[in-house]
């Protein structure tokens, strides 16, 4: 007999949308894609929306556009659970026929009152079972006008396990467990019936998420169990920790993710960034969307919480900036120039290429390309310090130089060089002064270079202010 094939691999990411998706969110969407794409398998965006008080659209769109950006494409959804309430509740009643689910009457109250006692007497607080039917029990009187809560009949005794790709071998005791509200008085399930069910419709082989869910875990084994099926693989993902230590939250000052985009930084970047907030491909700190797939699986995983370093970002962002073909930067800088008020031209190729090194952020970038399309403000200081009576001839002479030689930057260069020596003056003297006149800073690339990209009217008017 040959072995069965492998089921095809079906991971999913399953946001709720009561907050903007930040880094840490979108990290635990990046993992599942990822193992998805180096499988072969498919990825599953499915939002989890049955919080209504705390759920919008506007947080519904921020996962979507972010993880468009990033190029985190799924291959079905995105499903969203208040559109499935249907099944769910269909699911629900099977349960309660074979005897697996059962209605409590038991008030907030009541509730409230035995935890307080359970407290008193150094017990865990948990339900008591008052409304579990058991053999030849005999339940309490059903109270009038009371609209019940569904429970699941957790099994009692042994323990709930599974090997975790992150974590390893975890076990709890079914006795820790209580019998969980899996649907509210209203009839409307609760998340981790949800999940279950939507894990089962949607054939989910590996749970990849954040480790805030394992205690979720061993109520959905059983949840599972109940409904004849066994759970997928499980990898509990360690927390992601802001650059204070604390669990990364907006409550805690995490950006959403599309600000990022609008900050200049690249796509392929920040998937490389998030790859190593818990994942290592030895000691590859630098890797492109292709490597990182041909490397991915779930064995390498970190256990430890990882913690976000904004100037690490920045310096992977500025790798794949100056990596990055000057025509692939293009319509990112002339975007960020755009919103500014200004449009670029045939020249910003070229000038990505000159200033890239430079940068890192494509809002970086922008500031540079900024000065060869609108006015420049030189600060004062700059031109007390560098534009000095005894340079200014030299100025004169450049200006008058440049006004007929061809626009090229070697024409240029051999001005540069002329001036010099009519004036018997190093390089950095004239340089230094040009640059502050024409682009605003005493600092750039190759003074003939900038010069070549600036037109030659505005490279003369500016030289003439001194």
């Amino acid at each position: 007999m040959t072995a069965a094939p492998p089921a095809r691999t079906r991971t999913r990411f399953a946001p709720s949308p009561t907050g903007f998706i930040h880094l840490g969110n979108i990290r635990s969407a990046l993992y599942p894609w990822a193992f998805a794409r180096s499988t072969g398998g498919d990825f599953i965006l499915r939002i989890e929306d049955t919080d209504l008080e705390r759920s919008t659209q506007a947080a519904v769109d921020v996962i979507l556009e972010g993880m468009a950006w990033l190029g985190l494409d799924h291959d079905e959804g995105p499903y969203y659970q208040m559109q499935r309430m249907d099944r769910y509740k269909a699911v629900l009643a099977d349960l309660q026929a074979a005897g697996q689910v059962y209605p409590c009457y038991m008030s907030v109250a009541e509730l409230d009152a035995l935890r307080e006692r359970q407290m008193a007497a150094k017990q865990k607080p948990r339900y008591d079972g008052t409304w579990r039917p058991e053999p030849g029990k005999t339940l309490p009187p059903v109270p009038a006008g009371v609209q019940p809560v569904l429970r699941f009949r957790n099994p009692q005794g042994g323990v709930v396990a599974w090997d975790d790709k992150v974590k390893g071998r975890i076990e709890i005791s079914n006795d820790e467990l209580d019998d969980l509200v899996i649907a509210r008085p209203d009839g409307t399930p609760t998340y981790n019936f949800c999940v279950v069910v939507d894990d089962i419709d949607m054939a989910i082989t590996h749970v990849i998420r954040g480790d805030d869910h394992v205690n979720n875990t061993p109520r959905q084994i059983n949840i599972f169990r109940a409904l004849g099926q066994e759970p997928p693989i499980y990898a509990h993902l360690p927390t992601v920790l802001n650059e204070q230590g604390e669990k990364m939250s907006k409550r805690n000052g995490a950006k959403p993710v599309t600000q990022y985009r609008d900050e200049g930084f690249l796509p392929d970047a920040m998937v490389n960034y998030l790859a190593r907030l818990g994942w290592s491909h030895g000691d590859d700190e630098i890797f492109s969307r292709e490597q990182f797939l041909e490397w991915f699986n779930l064995d390498h995983l970190g256990r430890s919480a990882a913690q976000f370093d904004e100037a690490k970002l920045r310096w992977v962002n500025a790798q794949h900036l100056k990596a990055m073909d000057d025509a692939a930067l293009v319509p990112l800088v002339a975007g960020q120039l755009a919103r500014r008020g200004v449009t670029a031209d045939a020249r910003l190729p070229a000038i990505c290429g000159l200033f890239k090194d430079r940068c890192d952020t494509t809002v970086a970038l922008a500031d540079w390309a900024q000065a060869f399309y609108a006015e420049v403000s030189p600060t004062a200081e700059d031109l007390a310090k560098h534009v000095t009576e005894a340079v200014k001839p030299a100025i004169a002479t450049l200006a008058d130089k440049l006004a007929d030689v061809e626009w090229t930057a070697a024409a240029i260069g051999a001005a540069l060089k002329d001036t010099l020596a009519a004036h018997q003056l190093k390089m950095p003297q004239l340089a230094m002064p040009v640059r502050v006149l024409v682009l605003g800073t005493p600092q750039t690339p190759s003074l003939d270079a900038v010069l070549a990209l600036v037109e030659r009217e505005k490279v003369i008017q500016r030289l003439r202010l001194a």
